[in-house]
């Protein structure tokens, strides 16, 4: 149920776009009734700041999955959501990713694979590059740092730097998993999990250029949930 304050999420808003700390469990969008997610919960904003009577335009530029927390960019014209969707669709939006596994096989790396999206199971899974409908995933990963925990399997919480080249369904969770670095808490890739910590996923930079002005606007987070708490700046 979402018991929050959306204004309390909003980092910045003009008169075309709104860009917000989404927090880890509601939903950027949801088709079931009743349940409220990002995109109601700004336009009821919207709606109540101008008195207007009709349902303000609001646009989704891009998703973050539900357990995930961070940056994230909504437009509130159609020219705004065009030029923004042209960013997204060239690649020119900047993504950088902090997460959280119980361990690490390099200090640093690049992970190239070919993700299979089922959506009936809402899954991906990493398949041969020759694999009908298959796309293809690059992100680069760095171990930030690491620290004791006993609620994890393998002792140890590590903090990595991921930087997104393209963005694909689940691609971090997948590939990290594939490559043996498992998110902490990641029921869906990670089930035989025990630390009983949530998603250790946030989005934490967005870069972009305004769809007016130009300019480049960068927004950073920092993760609130527990599977980030007790590391350094964090």
């Amino acid at each position: 149920m979402w018991n929050k304050k959306i204004e309390d999420c909003i980092l910045y808003e003009d008169h075309e776009i709104l860009v917000c700390h989404k927090p880890a469990g509601i939903a950027v969008q949801n088709s079931r009734i009743g349940s409220m997610d990002m995109e109601s919960a700004l336009r009821n904003y919207l709606a109540a700041k101008s008195g207007e009577i009709s349902t303000p335009w609001l646009g989704v530029v891009h998703r973050l999955d539900q357990p995930v927390e961070g940056a994230i960019i909504f437009a509130k014209t159609a020219h705004a959501a065009a030029k923004l969707n042209s960013q997204m669709t060239k690649g020119d939006f900047g993504k950088i990713y902090l997460a959280v596994t119980g361990q690490c096989c390099t200090e640093e790396g690049i992970l190239i694979d070919y993700l299979l999206k089922d959506g009936r199971k809402n899954m991906s899974s990493v398949v041969n590059e020759k694999t009908k409908g298959s796309k293809k995933a690059i992100l680069g990963y760095q171990l930030l740092e690491k620290i004791q925990d006993e609620r994890i399997s393998s002792g140890i919480r590590c903090l990595i730097k991921i930087k997104l080249d393209t963005g694909r369904h689940h691609q971090i969770r997948v590939q990290m998993c594939h490559a043996g670095m498992p998110l902490i808490g990641d029921r869906k890739y990670n089930p035989t999990d025990v630390s009983g910590l949530p998603l250790g996923l946030c989005s934490s930079y967005l870069s972009f250029v305004h769809p007016v002005t130009g300019k480049k606007m960068e927004f950073s987070v920092f993760p609130k949930g527990d599977t980030f708490k007790g590391f350094s700046g964090i």
